[in-house]
């Protein structure tokens, strides 16, 4: 009915609007004069055969537009939900996956993309909470059974010194150096402190000197300032020269996976975005050294 009002406003006859609408002038008399009834408004006043808006009609018309508006906007999202799209999207990961990965690639994003909204994840019990009322996931915890997941990085521990460091004009650095150093390094909630500790337990080996920091960024402002080697798998600050961890003669690194609901309705477009994030770290950080799990 709402539809039968508006129509008849914008073409200015019962007679025009029922021919727009596909429907006979005397079935749209009678859904308008159901609309007033149900109402209790006299929207139109009649003048020979054309109907004229009352003051009450013409508030009454703002309100019918808007829920007109509404139900056109449900009726596209209900479409793409049918068909597996995404208008917006939500993406959940920690902090430096956030700020290093995420937020980069968001960057690339155009208008045929879904709308992303990010969220941090603190800890690794919350990849469990928030599976169910995200959409995306990229964090460096191996998925579960039961949820689609692309490995997508697998980012290198540096070591970073500042330039005038004596290991400056070095690549790499392996285990027996680092623990030489005082080690400044995140809290244990970072992948790549916990390589770190199991590396150097493997290895037997103890630092002569481990300060903890709750950001990535402290720590490498600390290695600016002389008071140590910030052990982590951040991007670069401070102008400071990254190392490449050693352990075992293999390079030390966090490997990142995008995982989602298995039951997602947008299944296939999460993969297509997943694949896209993997290019594209990719093209910033290497090939990655893993391979797909579902």
């Amino acid at each position: 009915m709402l539809r039968s009002f508006v129509a008849v406003v914008d073409e200015g006859t019962v007679s025009s609007a029922a021919t727009e609408l596909g429907i006979t002038q005397p079935a749209l008399s009678r859904q308008i004069r159901q609309l007033e009834r149900t109402s209790g408004l006299e929207l139109f006043r009649r003048s020979g055969s054309r109907l004229i808006l009352t003051s009450e009609g013409t508030e009454f018309l703002k309100a019918a537009r808007e829920v007109l508006q509404k139900l056109e906007h449900a009726r596209r999202v209900a479409q793409q939900l049918v068909e597996g799209r995404l208008s917006t999207i939500s993406i959940a990961a920690p902090e430096t996956t956030l700020i290093d990965v995420v937020a980069p690639f968001v960057a690339t994003f155009d208008d045929d993309d879904p709308v992303p909204s990010i969220s941090e994840v603190v800890s690794a019990p919350d990849l469990d909470r928030l599976l169910p009322i995200v959409d995306l996931i990229v964090s460096a915890r191996r998925p579960r059974t039961g949820v689609r997941s692309v490995p997508i990085a697998a980012l290198p521990v540096w070591a970073y010194v500042p330039p005038g460091h004596r290991w400056s004009g070095r690549s790499t650095v392996g285990l027996e150096d680092l623990v030489s150093e005082t080690l400044l390094v995140p809290s244990t909630s970072f992948r790549a402190r916990n390589l770190l500790d199991s590396a150097l337990e493997v290895a037997g080996l103890v630092p002569r000197r481990v300060v903890e920091t709750q950001h990535g960024r402290v720590a490498q402002a600390l290695a600016a300032a002389g008071r140590g080697v910030a052990v982590l798998s951040d991007d670069p600050w401070f102008d400071l020269v990254p190392l490449q961890v050693r352990a075992n003669d293999q390079d030390l690194r966090v490997e990142l996976f995008a995982t989602w609901r298995h039951d997602h309705h947008a299944d296939a477009t999460l993969r297509q975005l997943a694949a896209r994030l993997k290019e594209f770290c990719r093209a910033h950080f290497g090939e990655t050294l893993t391979t797909p799990r579902n």
